[in-house]
């Protein structure tokens, strides 16, 4: 985990492991993301299923570059505080989760921006340990479960997340989680052996099953 930054210690109990992103799953990310792009004279539009290339100067309509997207998304980071809430239903469920499991947060994020997102889930009443990471969360999480005879769940909005988890941790239930439905309808369809959850009521009810087997 070279480019890893661990907010919280993590110690895991004898209990089943959940481990699930937050952008667009436990916090709302692209609503967010739109509002603030509009404060600042660009709109996202649902072309595909990128940002680049989707992100166009409201006078010039033009896109704008590889470069100005990620600092765009750099600087919402920074602000994410002021922008972001939480994914419904994400609260409860994750608090009713977490008698049963222990949970960790494996955020695709520049790791500098982890404190600042640590403050806001504890704000948010969703305590739990935190990863910020860009590396594959494959690894991560074979890492952090550690091949214990023990369930492991992996949420996620991002097929190639998914896929990489599913490549270096096969036992783990993978479930695709994505809040906003119009974006979601572009995304590329995971594979087979993915649960695709409608919202956290059914992502919950899915890990609670996965657990009585």
């Amino acid at each position: 985990m070279s480019n890893t930054v661990l907010n919280d210690e993590i110690r895991l109990s004898n209990r089943p492991l959940i481990v699930s992103d937050i952008d667009e799953v436990v916090l709302e990310f692209l609503d967010p993301f739109r509002a603030f792009l509009e404060s600042r004279d660009h709109v996202l539009l649902p072309r595909s299923f990128r940002l680049t290339g989707n992100i166009i100067h409201r006078a010039t309509e033009q896109p704008a570059t590889e470069a100005d997207v990620k600092d765009m998304l750099d600087a919402f980071y920074a602000a994410q505080d002021r922008w972001q809430t939480p994914a419904v239903g994400v609260v409860e469920a994750l608090h009713e989760l977490s008698a049963l499991a222990d949970i960790v947060f494996l955020t695709a994020m520049p790791p500098r921006h982890a404190a600042a997102r640590r403050a806001l889930l504890d704000r948010l009443d969703l305590p739990y340990p935190l990863l910020a990471s860009e590396d594959p969360k494959g690894p991560i999480v074979q890492r952090l479960h550690a091949g214990r005879a023990l369930p492991v769940v992996f949420i996620d909005d991002i097929a190639r997340n998914l896929q990489s988890v599913q490549a270096h941790a096969p036992s783990c239930l993978l479930i695709n989680l994505m809040a906003n439905a119009e974006f979601r309808a572009l995304a590329p369809a995971p594979d087979g052996c993915v649960h695709i959850a409608a919202d956290w009521t059914d992502a919950a009810s899915a890990i609670r099953a996965h657990f009585q087997r």
